[in-house]
Protein backbone atom coordinates (compact mmCIF):
# COMPACT_ATOMS: atom_id res chain seq x y z
CA UNK A 1 0.00 0.00 0.00
CA UNK A 2 1.42 3.38 -1.00
CA UNK A 3 0.27 6.89 -0.23
CA UNK A 4 1.07 8.97 -3.32
CA UNK A 5 1.18 12.43 -1.74
CA UNK A 6 1.58 14.17 1.58
CA UNK A 7 -2.17 14.75 1.71
CA UNK A 8 -3.14 11.20 0.75
CA UNK A 9 -4.84 8.91 3.25
CA UNK A 10 -3.20 5.49 3.68
CA UNK A 11 -5.23 2.65 2.26
CA UNK A 12 -6.53 -0.24 4.32
CA UNK A 13 -3.65 -2.53 5.25
CA UNK A 14 -5.61 -5.74 5.05
CA UNK A 15 -4.52 -7.59 8.22
CA UNK A 16 -6.85 -7.71 11.19
CA UNK A 17 -6.07 -5.93 14.45
CA UNK A 18 -3.26 -7.72 16.24
CA UNK A 19 -1.84 -9.34 13.12
CA UNK A 20 1.63 -8.68 11.73
CA UNK A 21 1.80 -5.95 9.10
CA UNK A 22 3.22 -7.78 6.10
CA UNK A 23 3.92 -4.72 3.96
CA UNK A 24 3.32 -1.01 4.37
CA UNK A 25 4.86 1.73 2.25
CA UNK A 26 4.33 5.42 2.77
CA UNK A 27 5.74 7.96 0.34
CA UNK A 28 6.18 11.69 0.79
CA UNK A 29 5.19 11.99 4.42
CA UNK A 30 6.69 14.23 7.11
CA UNK A 31 8.88 12.08 9.38
CA UNK A 32 9.69 13.01 12.98
CA UNK A 33 12.50 11.06 14.64
CA UNK A 34 13.16 12.29 18.21
CA UNK A 35 16.11 9.92 18.66
CA UNK A 36 18.17 11.46 15.86
CA UNK A 37 16.57 14.87 16.36
CA UNK A 38 15.68 14.94 12.68
CA UNK A 39 12.39 15.77 10.98
CA UNK A 40 11.49 16.36 7.38
CA UNK A 41 10.15 14.78 4.19
CA UNK A 42 10.69 11.07 3.87
CA UNK A 43 9.43 7.61 3.06
CA UNK A 44 9.14 4.44 5.11
CA UNK A 45 8.71 0.77 4.29
CA UNK A 46 7.54 -1.89 6.75
CA UNK A 47 7.98 -5.56 5.80
CA UNK A 48 6.84 -8.44 8.01
CA UNK A 49 6.45 -6.12 10.96
CA UNK A 50 9.95 -4.64 10.68
CA UNK A 51 10.79 -1.06 9.74
CA UNK A 52 12.86 -2.07 6.72
CA UNK A 53 13.80 1.38 5.46
CA UNK A 54 13.62 5.05 6.35
CA UNK A 55 14.47 7.29 3.42
CA UNK A 56 14.85 11.02 3.99
CA UNK A 57 13.99 13.08 0.92
CA UNK A 58 15.85 16.13 -0.31
CA UNK A 59 15.70 18.54 -3.22
CA UNK A 60 13.01 18.01 -5.84
CA UNK A 61 11.90 14.75 -4.22
CA UNK A 62 10.88 16.67 -1.11
CA UNK A 63 8.90 19.32 -2.98
CA UNK A 64 5.45 19.91 -1.57
CA UNK A 65 5.92 17.79 1.53
CA UNK A 66 5.25 19.76 4.71
CA UNK A 67 4.59 19.14 8.38
CA UNK A 68 1.01 20.23 7.77
CA UNK A 69 0.06 16.95 6.11
CA UNK A 70 0.62 13.27 6.89
CA UNK A 71 3.12 12.78 9.72
CA UNK A 72 4.93 9.61 10.80
CA UNK A 73 6.28 9.40 14.34
CA UNK A 74 7.34 6.66 16.73
CA UNK A 75 4.51 5.10 18.72
CA UNK A 76 3.69 7.10 21.84
CA UNK A 77 4.43 5.99 25.42
CA UNK A 78 1.98 7.01 28.16
CA UNK A 79 3.63 7.12 31.57
CA UNK A 80 0.37 7.44 33.51
CA UNK A 81 -2.98 5.84 32.76
CA UNK A 82 -5.79 3.96 34.48
CA UNK A 83 -7.38 0.97 32.76
CA UNK A 84 -9.40 0.13 35.93
CA UNK A 85 -8.97 -3.65 35.72
CA UNK A 86 -9.19 -5.47 38.08
CA UNK A 87 -12.05 -4.14 40.15
CA UNK A 88 -13.64 -1.34 38.15
CA UNK A 89 -14.32 -2.96 34.79
CA UNK A 90 -17.55 -1.01 34.41
CA UNK A 91 -15.40 2.09 33.80
CA UNK A 92 -12.65 0.52 31.65
CA UNK A 93 -10.94 -2.78 30.94
CA UNK A 94 -7.48 -3.59 29.69
CA UNK A 95 -9.06 -4.42 26.32
CA UNK A 96 -11.03 -1.17 25.95
CA UNK A 97 -8.18 0.90 27.34
CA UNK A 98 -5.76 -0.67 24.88
CA UNK A 99 -8.12 0.09 21.99
CA UNK A 100 -8.41 3.70 23.16
CA UNK A 101 -4.63 3.97 23.50
CA UNK A 102 -4.08 2.75 19.94
CA UNK A 103 -6.67 5.25 18.67
CA UNK A 104 -4.63 7.96 20.39
CA UNK A 105 -1.36 6.78 18.80
CA UNK A 106 0.01 5.10 21.93
CA UNK A 107 1.81 1.77 21.64
CA UNK A 108 3.01 1.47 25.25
CA UNK A 109 1.03 2.35 28.38
CA UNK A 110 2.07 2.31 32.03
CA UNK A 111 -0.83 1.69 34.39
CA UNK A 112 -1.25 3.02 37.91
CA UNK A 113 -1.86 0.56 40.78
CA UNK A 114 -5.13 1.97 42.17
CA UNK A 115 -7.07 -1.10 41.14
CA UNK A 116 -9.20 -3.29 43.41
CA UNK A 117 -7.33 -5.09 44.81
CA UNK A 118 -4.42 -2.70 44.63
CA UNK A 119 -1.40 -3.79 42.64
CA UNK A 120 0.66 -4.44 45.75
CA UNK A 121 1.69 -8.04 45.02
CA UNK A 122 2.65 -9.99 41.86
CA UNK A 123 -0.66 -11.80 41.54
CA UNK A 124 -2.47 -8.59 40.60
CA UNK A 125 0.13 -7.81 37.95
CA UNK A 126 -0.34 -11.33 36.58
CA UNK A 127 -4.09 -10.68 36.25
CA UNK A 128 -3.45 -7.50 34.26
CA UNK A 129 -0.99 -9.25 31.99
CA UNK A 130 -3.42 -12.12 31.45
CA UNK A 131 -6.15 -9.67 30.48
CA UNK A 132 -3.79 -8.04 27.99
CA UNK A 133 -2.68 -11.36 26.53
CA UNK A 134 -6.28 -12.51 26.15
CA UNK A 135 -7.09 -9.65 23.79
CA UNK A 136 -6.07 -8.96 20.22
CA UNK A 137 -4.40 -5.60 20.84
CA UNK A 138 -0.60 -5.50 20.45
CA UNK A 139 -0.35 -2.48 22.76
CA UNK A 140 2.18 -3.25 25.48
CA UNK A 141 0.63 -2.82 28.91
CA UNK A 142 3.10 -2.15 31.72
CA UNK A 143 2.32 -1.23 35.31
CA UNK A 144 3.59 0.31 38.52
CA UNK A 145 3.39 -1.48 41.83
CA UNK A 146 1.94 0.21 44.89
CA UNK A 147 4.33 1.90 47.30
CA UNK A 148 2.30 0.80 50.31
CA UNK A 149 0.35 -2.35 51.10
CA UNK A 150 -3.21 -1.79 49.91
CA UNK A 151 -2.20 1.79 49.08
CA UNK A 152 -3.10 2.48 52.71
CA UNK A 153 0.01 4.56 53.38
CA UNK A 154 1.05 2.60 56.44
CA UNK A 155 3.68 0.04 55.43
CA UNK A 156 5.65 -0.76 52.32
CA UNK A 157 4.28 -3.21 49.78
CA UNK A 158 6.15 -6.34 48.70
CA UNK A 159 8.54 -4.16 46.71
CA UNK A 160 11.15 -6.82 46.01
CA UNK A 161 8.59 -9.33 44.78
CA UNK A 162 6.99 -6.67 42.61
CA UNK A 163 10.38 -5.79 41.12
CA UNK A 164 11.02 -9.44 40.30
CA UNK A 165 7.59 -9.59 38.66
CA UNK A 166 8.49 -6.65 36.42
CA UNK A 167 6.82 -3.45 37.64
CA UNK A 168 8.12 -0.17 36.19
CA UNK A 169 8.34 1.53 39.57
CA UNK A 170 6.20 2.28 42.59
CA UNK A 171 3.35 4.71 43.19
CA UNK A 172 0.32 5.16 45.41
CA UNK A 173 -1.25 7.35 42.72
CA UNK A 174 -4.77 8.39 43.35
CA UNK A 175 -3.18 9.49 46.61
CA UNK A 176 0.27 10.73 47.62
CA UNK A 177 2.83 8.68 49.51
CA UNK A 178 1.29 9.50 52.85
CA UNK A 179 4.25 10.33 55.09
CA UNK A 180 7.80 11.57 54.63
CA UNK A 181 9.06 8.54 56.57
CA UNK A 182 7.29 6.12 54.22
CA UNK A 183 8.53 8.04 51.16
CA UNK A 184 12.13 7.89 52.40
CA UNK A 185 11.90 4.15 52.97
CA UNK A 186 10.34 3.68 49.54
CA UNK A 187 13.07 5.71 47.84
CA UNK A 188 15.77 3.65 49.56
CA UNK A 189 14.27 0.28 48.68
CA UNK A 190 13.27 1.31 45.16
CA UNK A 191 16.75 2.73 44.59
CA UNK A 192 18.34 -0.57 45.58
CA UNK A 193 16.01 -2.29 43.13
CA UNK A 194 16.86 0.14 40.32
CA UNK A 195 13.33 1.57 40.10
CA UNK A 196 11.79 5.03 40.56
CA UNK A 197 9.14 6.16 43.01
CA UNK A 198 6.35 8.04 41.23
CA UNK A 199 4.49 10.43 43.51
CA UNK A 200 1.18 12.22 43.22
CA UNK A 201 2.20 15.41 45.03
CA UNK A 202 -0.61 16.50 47.32
CA UNK A 203 -0.71 17.75 50.91
CA UNK A 204 -3.92 16.13 52.11
CA UNK A 205 -4.32 18.50 55.05
CA UNK A 206 -4.37 21.50 52.73
CA UNK A 207 -6.65 19.93 50.13
CA UNK A 208 -9.24 18.30 52.40
CA UNK A 209 -12.75 19.05 51.10
CA UNK A 210 -11.44 20.98 48.08
CA UNK A 211 -13.50 21.03 44.87
CA UNK A 212 -11.56 23.36 42.55
CA UNK A 213 -8.43 25.48 42.41
CA UNK A 214 -8.55 28.18 45.05
CA UNK A 215 -8.98 31.51 43.33
CA UNK A 216 -11.34 33.85 41.53
CA UNK A 217 -13.34 31.22 39.63
CA UNK A 218 -13.90 28.99 42.66
CA UNK A 219 -14.97 31.98 44.74
CA UNK A 220 -17.51 33.18 42.18
CA UNK A 221 -18.89 29.66 41.72
CA UNK A 222 -19.07 28.80 45.40
CA UNK A 223 -16.62 25.90 45.24
CA UNK A 224 -14.29 24.96 48.07
CA UNK A 225 -10.78 25.98 47.12
CA UNK A 226 -7.64 23.88 46.69
CA UNK A 227 -4.66 26.19 47.35
CA UNK A 228 -1.56 26.00 45.18
CA UNK A 229 0.29 25.17 48.40
CA UNK A 230 -1.50 21.82 48.32
CA UNK A 231 0.87 20.80 45.53
CA UNK A 232 3.84 23.02 46.31
CA UNK A 233 4.23 21.82 49.88
CA UNK A 234 4.13 18.20 48.75
CA UNK A 235 6.72 18.75 46.03
CA UNK A 236 8.95 20.55 48.51
CA UNK A 237 8.64 17.64 50.94
CA UNK A 238 9.38 15.08 48.26
CA UNK A 239 12.48 16.87 47.02
CA UNK A 240 13.80 17.32 50.55
CA UNK A 241 13.30 13.64 51.35
CA UNK A 242 14.95 12.65 48.05
CA UNK A 243 18.00 14.79 48.80
CA UNK A 244 18.31 13.17 52.21
CA UNK A 245 17.79 9.61 50.93
CA UNK A 246 20.56 10.00 48.34
CA UNK A 247 23.13 10.06 51.13
CA UNK A 248 22.25 6.46 51.93
CA UNK A 249 21.16 5.25 48.47
CA UNK A 250 22.63 7.16 45.51
CA UNK A 251 20.44 5.20 43.08
CA UNK A 252 17.21 6.64 44.52
CA UNK A 253 15.06 8.31 41.86
CA UNK A 254 11.84 10.32 42.08
CA UNK A 255 9.28 11.08 39.39
CA UNK A 256 6.58 13.66 40.10
CA UNK A 257 3.46 13.09 38.04
CA UNK A 258 0.87 15.60 36.77
CA UNK A 259 2.64 18.67 38.18
CA UNK A 260 0.28 21.57 37.57
CA UNK A 261 1.40 24.82 39.20
CA UNK A 262 4.09 27.36 38.38
CA UNK A 263 5.57 27.33 41.90
CA UNK A 264 5.87 23.54 41.98
CA UNK A 265 7.53 23.49 38.55
CA UNK A 266 9.98 26.13 39.74
CA UNK A 267 10.96 23.80 42.58
CA UNK A 268 11.53 20.94 40.13
CA UNK A 269 13.54 23.19 37.83
CA UNK A 270 15.79 24.27 40.70
CA UNK A 271 16.19 20.67 41.92
CA UNK A 272 17.28 19.53 38.48
CA UNK A 273 19.83 22.33 38.29
CA UNK A 274 21.14 21.21 41.66
CA UNK A 275 21.63 17.71 40.28
CA UNK A 276 18.84 15.84 42.05
CA UNK A 277 17.65 12.74 40.15
CA UNK A 278 14.08 13.98 39.74
CA UNK A 279 11.84 13.95 36.67
CA UNK A 280 8.27 15.10 36.13
CA UNK A 281 5.41 15.11 33.67
CA UNK A 282 2.53 17.42 32.82
CA UNK A 283 -0.86 16.44 31.42
CA UNK A 284 -2.61 17.63 28.27
CA UNK A 285 -5.50 19.01 30.31
CA UNK A 286 -3.25 21.11 32.54
CA UNK A 287 -1.62 22.50 29.40
CA UNK A 288 -4.86 23.33 27.61
CA UNK A 289 -7.70 23.84 30.11
CA UNK A 290 -8.03 26.29 32.99
CA UNK A 291 -10.39 26.64 35.94
CA UNK A 292 -12.53 29.03 33.88
CA UNK A 293 -13.74 25.98 31.92
CA UNK A 294 -15.71 25.02 35.05
CA UNK A 295 -17.59 28.29 34.64
CA UNK A 296 -18.37 27.48 31.00
CA UNK A 297 -15.41 28.80 29.01
CA UNK A 298 -14.14 26.67 26.15
CA UNK A 299 -11.16 28.70 24.96
CA UNK A 300 -7.73 27.15 25.19
CA UNK A 301 -5.52 28.15 28.11
CA UNK A 302 -3.18 30.16 25.86
CA UNK A 303 -6.18 32.18 24.65
CA UNK A 304 -7.17 33.03 28.22
CA UNK A 305 -4.08 35.03 29.12
CA UNK A 306 -3.55 38.71 28.42
CA UNK A 307 -0.56 40.57 27.03
CA UNK A 308 0.48 41.25 30.62
CA UNK A 309 0.72 37.53 31.31
CA UNK A 310 -2.32 37.57 33.58
CA UNK A 311 -5.47 35.47 33.25
CA UNK A 312 -8.41 37.16 31.58
CA UNK A 313 -11.78 37.47 33.30
CA UNK A 314 -14.19 35.00 31.63
CA UNK A 315 -17.21 36.89 32.92
CA UNK A 316 -15.95 40.17 31.47
CA UNK A 317 -15.02 39.15 27.94
CA UNK A 318 -17.78 36.78 26.84
CA UNK A 319 -15.76 33.59 27.14
CA UNK A 320 -18.56 31.60 28.76
CA UNK A 321 -20.13 29.62 25.93
CA UNK A 322 -21.01 26.34 27.68
CA UNK A 323 -22.88 25.35 30.80
CA UNK A 324 -21.12 25.55 34.17
CA UNK A 325 -20.09 22.75 36.54
CA UNK A 326 -19.25 20.15 33.89
CA UNK A 327 -18.04 17.28 36.07
CA UNK A 328 -15.72 16.04 33.32
CA UNK A 329 -13.56 18.96 34.46
CA UNK A 330 -13.20 17.73 38.04
CA UNK A 331 -9.64 16.42 38.19
CA UNK A 332 -6.87 15.89 40.72
CA UNK A 333 -4.86 18.11 40.81
CA UNK A 334 -7.54 20.62 39.83
CA UNK A 335 -7.45 22.77 36.73
CA UNK A 336 -5.65 25.95 37.63
CA UNK A 337 -5.17 29.41 36.16
CA UNK A 338 -3.99 30.45 32.73
CA UNK A 339 -0.72 31.52 34.37
CA UNK A 340 -0.18 27.99 35.71
CA UNK A 341 -1.05 26.48 32.34
CA UNK A 342 1.53 28.78 30.73
CA UNK A 343 4.06 27.59 33.30
CA UNK A 344 3.31 23.97 32.38
CA UNK A 345 3.92 24.82 28.74
CA UNK A 346 7.15 26.67 29.54
CA UNK A 347 8.35 23.69 31.56
CA UNK A 348 7.59 21.38 28.66
CA UNK A 349 9.46 23.59 26.21
CA UNK A 350 12.55 24.06 28.40
CA UNK A 351 12.75 20.42 29.49
CA UNK A 352 11.81 20.87 33.13
CA UNK A 353 8.85 18.64 32.31
CA UNK A 354 10.34 15.48 30.84
CA UNK A 355 7.14 14.13 29.35
CA UNK A 356 3.45 14.55 28.68
CA UNK A 357 1.40 11.85 30.42
CA UNK A 358 -2.34 11.63 29.91
CA UNK A 359 -3.55 10.57 33.37
CA UNK A 360 -6.30 8.81 31.40
CA UNK A 361 -9.03 8.34 34.02
CA UNK A 362 -12.26 6.90 32.62
CA UNK A 363 -15.36 6.87 34.83
CA UNK A 364 -18.91 5.65 34.61
CA UNK A 365 -21.88 7.95 34.19
CA UNK A 366 -22.89 7.12 37.76
CA UNK A 367 -19.59 8.49 39.08
CA UNK A 368 -19.72 11.67 37.00
CA UNK A 369 -23.37 12.73 36.68
CA UNK A 370 -23.59 14.07 40.22
CA UNK A 371 -22.93 17.41 41.92
CA UNK A 372 -19.57 18.84 40.86
CA UNK A 373 -17.94 18.46 44.26
CA UNK A 374 -19.07 14.83 44.57
CA UNK A 375 -17.93 13.69 41.13
CA UNK A 376 -14.99 11.32 40.78
CA UNK A 377 -11.79 12.96 39.63
CA UNK A 378 -10.54 12.38 36.11
CA UNK A 379 -10.75 12.96 32.37
CA UNK A 380 -10.85 10.22 29.74
CA UNK A 381 -7.91 11.63 27.84
CA UNK A 382 -5.71 9.07 26.12
CA UNK A 383 -7.50 9.54 22.78
CA UNK A 384 -7.45 13.36 22.84
CA UNK A 385 -3.87 13.95 24.02
CA UNK A 386 -2.38 14.21 20.52
CA UNK A 387 -5.10 16.60 19.36
CA UNK A 388 -4.47 18.92 22.32
CA UNK A 389 -0.73 19.00 21.67
CA UNK A 390 -1.32 19.63 17.97
CA UNK A 391 -3.59 22.54 18.90
CA UNK A 392 -0.59 23.97 20.75
CA UNK A 393 1.58 23.33 17.69
CA UNK A 394 -0.98 24.98 15.40
CA UNK A 395 -1.05 28.01 17.72
CA UNK A 396 2.72 28.37 17.43
CA UNK A 397 3.23 27.60 21.11
CA UNK A 398 5.02 24.26 20.82
CA UNK A 399 7.34 22.84 18.13
CA UNK A 400 6.05 19.64 16.57
CA UNK A 401 9.33 17.86 17.30
CA UNK A 402 9.08 18.74 20.99
CA UNK A 403 5.48 17.54 21.14
CA UNK A 404 6.51 14.18 19.66
CA UNK A 405 9.53 13.90 21.97
CA UNK A 406 7.35 14.55 25.01
CA UNK A 407 5.26 11.52 24.01
CA UNK A 408 8.16 9.23 23.07
CA UNK A 409 11.78 9.75 24.12
CA UNK A 410 10.76 11.78 27.17
CA UNK A 411 8.73 8.99 28.78
CA UNK A 412 11.32 6.41 27.71
CA UNK A 413 14.09 8.38 29.44
CA UNK A 414 12.11 8.44 32.69
CA UNK A 415 12.09 4.62 32.61
CA UNK A 416 15.51 4.17 31.01
CA UNK A 417 17.33 3.16 34.17
CA UNK A 418 14.73 0.55 35.09
CA UNK A 419 15.83 -3.07 34.82
CA UNK A 420 12.15 -3.94 34.44
CA UNK A 421 12.05 -2.34 31.00
CA UNK A 422 14.48 -4.79 29.46
CA UNK A 423 12.75 -6.91 26.88
CA UNK A 424 9.70 -4.65 26.80
CA UNK A 425 8.70 -1.86 24.43
CA UNK A 426 9.69 0.63 27.13
CA UNK A 427 13.30 -0.24 26.37
CA UNK A 428 12.99 0.35 22.62
CA UNK A 429 14.59 3.45 21.18
CA UNK A 430 11.52 5.61 20.55
CA UNK A 431 12.71 6.60 17.11
CA UNK A 432 12.47 5.60 13.47
CA UNK A 433 15.08 2.84 13.60
CA UNK A 434 15.69 0.66 10.57
CA UNK A 435 15.68 -3.03 11.36
CA UNK A 436 13.60 -2.66 14.51
CA UNK A 437 10.05 -3.84 15.04
CA UNK A 438 7.80 -1.15 13.58
CA UNK A 439 6.37 0.97 16.37
CA UNK A 440 4.67 3.84 14.57
CA UNK A 441 1.80 6.27 14.52
CA UNK A 442 0.67 7.93 11.28
CA UNK A 443 -1.56 10.99 11.62
CA UNK A 444 -2.88 13.64 9.29
CA UNK A 445 -2.51 17.23 10.46
CA UNK A 446 -4.59 18.45 7.53
CA UNK A 447 -7.60 16.59 8.88
CA UNK A 448 -9.41 16.61 12.20
CA UNK A 449 -11.98 14.59 14.07
CA UNK A 450 -14.94 15.41 16.29
CA UNK A 451 -14.85 14.04 19.82
CA UNK A 452 -18.12 12.22 20.46
CA UNK A 453 -19.16 9.34 22.71
CA UNK A 454 -19.23 7.20 19.57
CA UNK A 455 -15.77 8.21 18.35
CA UNK A 456 -14.13 7.44 21.71
CA UNK A 457 -13.12 3.79 22.00
CA UNK A 458 -12.67 4.06 25.76
CA UNK A 459 -15.60 3.10 27.96
CA UNK A 460 -15.05 6.46 29.64
CA UNK A 461 -16.89 9.25 27.85
CA UNK A 462 -16.04 11.79 30.56
CA UNK A 463 -14.35 14.38 28.36
CA UNK A 464 -14.96 18.13 28.33
CA UNK A 465 -14.08 18.04 24.63
CA UNK A 466 -17.26 16.25 23.52
CA UNK A 467 -18.60 17.97 20.43
CA UNK A 468 -15.30 19.71 19.67
CA UNK A 469 -13.14 19.10 16.62
CA UNK A 470 -9.50 18.36 17.31
CA UNK A 471 -6.65 18.55 14.79
CA UNK A 472 -4.67 15.52 13.71
CA UNK A 473 -6.64 12.43 12.76
CA UNK A 474 -4.77 9.24 13.64
CA UNK A 475 -4.74 7.08 10.52
CA UNK A 476 -2.67 4.13 11.65
CA UNK A 477 -0.95 2.76 14.74
CA UNK A 478 1.49 -0.15 14.50
CA UNK A 479 2.78 -1.62 17.77
CA UNK A 480 5.69 -4.04 17.73
CA UNK A 481 5.09 -4.73 14.04
CA UNK A 482 1.41 -5.57 14.53
CA UNK A 483 -1.67 -3.59 13.55
CA UNK A 484 -3.06 -1.78 16.59
CA UNK A 485 -5.42 0.78 15.04
CA UNK A 486 -6.57 1.66 11.55
CA UNK A 487 -8.80 4.59 10.68
CA UNK A 488 -12.16 3.09 9.69
CA UNK A 489 -12.31 5.57 6.80
CA UNK A 490 -9.09 4.27 5.20
CA UNK A 491 -9.33 4.23 1.43
CA UNK A 492 -9.85 0.58 0.52
CA UNK A 493 -9.55 1.40 -3.17
CA UNK A 494 -5.89 2.42 -2.94
CA UNK A 495 -3.21 -0.11 -3.73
Amino acid sequence: MTAQSNAARPASLGPKLGETVERFELEKAWLVDPVSGREGPGEIVVVDGVLESVNWLEGDEAAGVTAAGVVVAPGFFDLHAHFREPGFEDAETVATGSAAAAHGGFTTVALMPNTQPALDEPGVLARIRAASAAGTSPIEVLAYGAVSAGRAGEQLSAMGELADAGVLGYSDDGAPVRTAKLLRSALLYAGMLGLPVVDHAEDLELTAGAEAHEGYVASVMGLAGWPSAGEVQAVSRDLSVLADALADEPRARLHLTHVSTAAALDLVRAAKKAGLPVTCDVTPHHLAFTDEWIAGSRRWAWEAIGADGKALDPWADGALTAGPYDTALRVNPPLSTAEDAAACLAALVDGTADAVATDHAPHTVVDKEVEFGKASNGISGIETALGILLALVDAGKLPLARAVAALTTGPAAVCAASDATRGTSAARPRGLVEGAAADLVVFDRSDGWVVTPESLLSKGKNSPLLGRELPGRVLLTIAGGRLAYEDPDADDSAN
